[in-house]
């Protein structure tokens, strides 16, 4: 039985701080298995499971009536990011919170929160697999751009038009926010940085 001391709850019986709960509707907080024991006369009725059960509350205990500590919420994760932004001449790098997948079992990517860099708050991403002369890349690129800007042929992106020296044949508009998958299942985020620019700089050469 192990406590998470960031949570911190009275125990219903004797008020001292604890990280855990019944485990069977998980809204009442013990300090001990015993103390949920104890208490079970009166708990019993209002202990309504919280998730479906092969059991009755009963006059005894179900199976799981044991003080537990509670399952912690899924971490959101920071990572380091590119930006090119329409009015500055430089790429720099930007922290970008992911919230996590809610099926991280079956390998699914957290999710990048790019949108407050958007000003219509509209983004799609694509994928660079290949980097200089068509090489594969080890860790894909994410890009994510505004597909509005570029129909609309927006401020042209001084960033991206600086690192190209001004000779892709078709000039990008808009914000473009570089995050770096972490292999190439891309099941998660690595951080980016300037040795991922030269691949960024070939394909925006190659844009048309």
């Amino acid at each position: 039985m192990h406590a998470m001391p960031l949570i911190n709850h009275p125990c219903t019986l004797c008020c001292r701080p604890t990280s855990m709960w019944c485990s069977r509707c998980q809204s009442a907080w013990y300090c001990s298995a015993e103390h949920l024991h104890s208490d079970w006369a009166r708990h019993r009725k209002e202990c309504i499971p919280a998730m479906a059960v092969s059991h009755t509350a009963g006059n005894g205990y179900g199976v799981n009536m044991i003080a537990t500590p509670p399952p912690q919420e899924p971490q959101y994760i920071t990572v380091s990011a590119i930006l090119f932004a329409p009015e500055e001449e430089r790429p720099r790098i930007i922290s970008i919170s992911c919230r996590p997948s809610h099926k991280p079992s079956q390998g699914m990517c957290p999710i990048p929160l790019v949108q407050s860099h958007f000003s219509d708050g509209q983004a799609e991403g694509i994928v660079l697999t290949q980097g200089l002369n068509g090489e594969p890349l080890r860790f894909p690129l994410h890009l994510w751009y505004s597909p509005t800007s570029l129909q609309k042929a927006t401020q042209v992106n001084r960033a991206i038009y600086h690192i190209t020296s001004g000779a892709a044949p078709k000039p990008w508009c808009g914000t473009v926010i570089v995050l770096k998958f972490n292999g190439s299942r891309r099941q998660g985020y690595s951080d980016a940085g300037s040795n991922d620019l030269p691949a960024l700089s070939a394909y925006f050469l190659a844009y048309k």
